[in-house]
C-alpha cells in the first residue's frame, strides 16, 4: 500500500501530466473543425447525428478505447434539405431564413401572399376568418418594435425613449398574447388549424433578443412548411402585408422524411482495475437543434468530454474504477437518451461514484454546486483542489446545493438518488446569442475556455476514480417547499407523419 507521501506524490504527477498533454497535444481544434464544421448540426433522427456517433467512436478507437452506440427507442427521422425564402413582390428581396426542424418540404417551390394572423373577438370569430388563409403564407409571430438589443439602446438611447419603448414592447407583447390565446388554441393546434383551412405554409420569427439572432426549433406543421424568417425581413413582410402592399413570397425547403430511425447514446469506456464494476462518468449531449451546427450547445461539452478521455487514457490508462462516458441523444428533446440510460443500467446507477456534466456553452467552469447531497463538500473540495490555481481559483462552489430538476443531463442520475455534478459555464451571452440559435457556429467557440474545462474534467474523474470509498449519496434537507426531483420515465418514440 502507498505511503500518504507517495500517494500525494503520484497525485501531483498525474495532474501535472493531465496538464501538460492537454496543453500540448490538444485535439480540440482538429476534433472541433470535424464535429461542427464537416458533420454539422446533429438533431435527433438526422442522418447527421448517425455521422457524429461514427465519427465519435472512430476517434475513440483510435486512441485505443472501446467505445459502442447504444439504442434506446426510436424517432422520427428528418433530414434538412435546402431553404430559400424570396419575396418577390411588392419588390425582389431574398429573405433570412429556414425551415424548422422537421418541418414537411414543399416538393416545389411555393408561391403565395402574405397574411397576418387576425386578432380577433374569440374562437368562434377565428374560425370565421379561418377560410381567408387559403393559399396564402400566413405570419404568425409578433413583429418586433425595434431590432436593437436592451443593451444597445441602455448605451446609446436617452432614459425617457428607451423607457418609452420598454412600455410599448411591454403593451405590444401582451396584446400578442391575448391575440393567441383569442383562438382558443396553442401554438401547436393553431398551426394545425392554419394548415387544414388551406393556407400554403406558415412563416415565425422568434427573436434572441440579440442583433441577427433567432431561435430555431421545431415545426408542428404535418402537410406545409413552416420557415423562420430574420427580425429585419419579418418585419418587412409584416409591414408590407399591416399597409396593404400584398408582399408575395415563394418558398422553397426540400427536407427529407426517413421514416422511423432509431435513437442511441453514444459510449465509451476505460475499464477500472481495482473496481472495475463501479464507474466514474463524462457526460455531454451529443445532439443539437441545427438552426446552425450546434457548436456550443453543446458540441464544446462533447469535444470537453472526447479530450479528457484522451488525455485520461494517454495519462491514468489503468484508473482504479471504470471511467465510462455518455455522449447522450435525444436532449434537447427532454433529457430522453440519458433518462433511458438511467432506467436501463440500474447496475452503473447504484454503482456510480460520480458523473460530470457539461453543457452550457463554451466559457470556462466558473460554478460547481453539490446537486443536494449533504457529504458533496467533504471530495467535491478535495478533488477540485487537486486543479492547478489558475483553473480552480475561478469556480465558485455552492454547497450542499440543490438538485437540477431537469435542465441537463446529470439531472436523470440525481433523480434516481446518483451523484451528478453539472460543471457550469460562464455565459459568453450564450442564451442570447448562441442557445438554440441560427448563430450557433464554430466562431463562436473560445478554446482556451474549452481546453480549461477538458484539464478540469479529466481531474475531476482521475481524483474521483482515486477516492479510497464510495461517496456518500445522503440526500441534504431541502428547503421549505423544495422536493427531491423524481425521476422521469424517457420518451423512447416519436411518430413519423
Amino acid at each position: 500500500m502507498a505511503t500518504p507521501l507517495l500517494a500525494q506524490q503520484n497525485q501531483s504527477s498525474t495532474v501535472n501530466a493531465i496538464v501538460k498533454e492537454a496543453t500540448e497535444n490538444s485535439q480540440l481544434k482538429r476534433m472541433a473543425h470535424e464535429l461542427i464544421d464537416g458533420i454539422g448540426p446533429r438533431l435527433v433522427g438526422s442522418t447527421k447525428m448517425l455521422q457524429a456517433s461514427d465519427w465519435a467512436i472512430n476517434q475513440y478507437k483510435e486512441w485505443g478505447i472501446d467505445a459502442r452506440r447504444e439504442n434506446y427507442g426510436t424517432w422520427r427521422g428528418w433530414d434538412r434539405g435546402i431553404s430559400s425564402i424570396d419575396m418577390v413582390s411588392p419588390w425582389i428581396k431574398s429573405l433570412e431564413g429556414t425551415q424548422l426542424a422537421f418541418s414537411p418540404a414543399t416538393k416545389k417551390p411555393k408561391t403565395g401572399e402574405t397574411i397576418i394572423l387576425a386578432d380577433v373577438a374569440d374562437s368562434i370569430a377565428f374560425k370565421a376568418w379561418l377560410p381567408q388563409v387559403k393559399g396564402k403564407f400566413v405570419l404568425i409571430s409578433m413583429p418586433q418594435l425595434t431590432g436593437r438589443p436592451d443593451y444597445n439602446w441602455q448605451e446609446f438611447a436617452q432614459k425617457e425613449s428607451f423607457d418609452a419603448m420598454k412600455k410599448e414592447r411591454e403593451a405590444q407583447t401582451e396584446a400578442w398574447r391575448k391575440r393567441i390565446s383569442k383562438t382558443g388554441l396553442t401554438n401547436a393546434k393553431l398551426a394545425l388549424a392554419l394548415e387544414e383551412a388551406g393556407a400554403v405554409g406558415i412563416v415565425s420569427s422568434t427573436w434572441s433578443n440579440g442583433f441577427g439572432v433567432n431561435k430555431i426549433f421545431a415545426a408542428f406543421t404535418k402537410k406545409i412548411p413552416t420557415v423562420s424568417v430574420a427580425l429585419e425581413d419579418y418585419g418587412l413582410l409584416y409591414r408590407l402585408t399591416e399597409s396593404g402592399n400584398q408582399p408575395k413570397i415563394k418558398v422553397n425547403t426540400q427536407s427529407k422524411e426517413l421514416g422511423t430511425v432509431p435513437t442511441f447514446n453514444t459510449h465509451a469506456e476505460i475499464k477500472g482495475t481495482e473496481k472495475p464494476n463501479e464507474y466514474v462518468m463524462l457526460s455531454a449531449h451529443l445532439d443539437s437543434w441545427d438552426g446552425a451546427t450546434g457548436a456550443t450547445d453543446n458540441g464544446t461539452g462533447t469535444l470537453v468530454m472526447l479530450e479528457a478521455m484522451r488525455i485520461l487514457k494517454k495519462v491514468y490508462p489503468n484508473p482504479k474504477r471504470t471511467i465510462l462516458v455518455g455522449h447522450w441523444g435525444s436532449e434537447e428533446q427532454g433529457l430522453n437518451g440519458s433518462r433511458a440510460f438511467v432506467e436501463d443500467h440500474p447496475e452503473i446507477v447504484a454503482n456510480l461514484q460520480a458523473l460530470f456534466n457539461q453543457d452550457n456553452g463554451t466559457g470556462r467552469v466558473v460554478n460547481l454546486g453539490g446537486s443536494g447531497f449533504a457529504k458533496a463538500k467533504d471530495y467535491l473540495s478535495k478533488w477540485l483542489a487537486a486543479a492547478p490555481d489558475t483553473i480552480k481559483n475561478r469556480v465558485k462552489t455552492n454547497f450542499p446545493g440543490t438538485p437540477g430538476g431537469g435542465g441537463s443531463d446529470f439531472a436523470s442520475f440525481v433523480a434516481a438518488g446518483a451523484a451528478g455534478f453539472n460543471l457550469s459555464s460562464l455565459s459568453w451571452s450564450y442564451g442570447m446569442y448562441t442557445w438554440h440559435t441560427n448563430r450557433d457556429t464554430y466562431d463562436k467557440i473560445v478554446f482556451d475556455d474549452v481546453k480549461s474545462n477538458a484539464i478540469l474534467t479529466a481531474i475531476m474523474v482521475y481524483m474521483a476514480c482515486e477516492e479510497p470509498e464510495k461517496i456518500s449519496t445522503e440526500k441534504a434537507d431541502l428547503p421549505a417547499g423544495q422536493k427531491w426531483p423524481s425521476q422521469v420515465k424517457s420518451k423512447r418514440t416519436e411518430g413519423t407523419n
